[in-house]
């Protein structure tokens, strides 16, 4: 078994990011190792942070499937295999600058914005920002809102790039990244390292920014907010856990290993 997830509002709570629920199932995942592999749209920097204090040794995809870390050796920080399916940050940076050109927008994205103002515009702390800006593949901007939907993602996709539109921040990826995308090649990375032994692949997420993930596993799992599944993931005939947060992504992963 592969357990693939989604972190914020799903491994993490959406409010307080506590994940504390959810330390006995990691450990016992460990315990019979199966890989906890994190996908998520968040950096590096802020997904080592993470792994290290949950002690886990996986694999993982940042930054909206824009690329995938495999750690080498006993996973020193730093050593890793890159396999990348998106874009430079310099290249997304630029992107962002050709796009804000043609809509007539100022476009400003976190390569414009101080820790300060990201804290201000988040609720992140001032050392989470910090972790937020040290990007590598793509870059948030703040959504306009004077530009329709359909309009900035029609010009992202002229230019070659796409577009996770949200309520206050879009992320600018390229073109050829997508959560799904990385992890599909996973999936394919270990099947080529465990031969012939069947591979059951489980998916969490709790957003429509997890939906080519969720399409691509075996048991995709929808982790419901406060107030219920995101109307974008409803409507497929998938699990829902019982719970939301981390709460409910534990009880929902200890029930798939009882029944497998």
């Amino acid at each position: 078994m592969i357990i693939f997830t989604d972190l914020d509002g799903t491994l993490l709570n959406q409010d307080d990011y506590s994940y504390e629920a959810a330390i006995p199932m990691v450990r016992k995942l460990q315990e019979q190792q199966i890989p906890v592999i994190p996908v998520t749209s968040k950096t590096r920097c802020e997904v080592e942070v993470l792994l290290e204090e949950l002690a886990l040794n996986d694999p993982f995809v940042v930054e909206n499937g824009s690329g995938a870390f495999i750690p080498l050796g006993d996973g020193v920080a730093g050593e890793y295999h890159l396999e990348l399916f998106g874009c430079t940050y310099e290249e997304a940076k630029e992107g962002k600058m050709a796009i804000g050109t043609i809509l007539g927008e100022d476009l400003r994205g976190f390569g414009d914005l101080t820790a300060t103002e990201i804290v201000e515009l988040t609720g992140l702390k001032f050392h989470e920002a910090q972790r937020a800006k040290t990007r590598e593949f793509t870059e948030p901007f703040l959504t306009p809102r004077n530009v329709s939907v359909e309009k900035l993602r029609t010009c992202v996709q002229i230019l070659g790039f796409r577009v996770v539109v949200g309520d206050r921040f879009s992320h600018l990826i390229g073109g050829s990244a997508g959560k799904g995308k990385a992890v599909k090649w996973l999936i394919e990375h270990y099947k080529s390292s465990t031969g012939s032994a069947k591979i059951l692949t489980v998916g969490l997420g709790n957003s429509p920014n997890d939906l080519e993930m969720l399409e691509t596993v075996d048991y995709p799992i929808i982790i419901p907010g406060k107030n219920g599944p995101h109307p974008g993931l409803s409507g497929r005939g998938w699990e829902v856990a019982p719970s939301f947060g981390c709460q409910g992504w534990a009880l929902k992963v200890a029930n798939l290993l009882d029944k497998f």
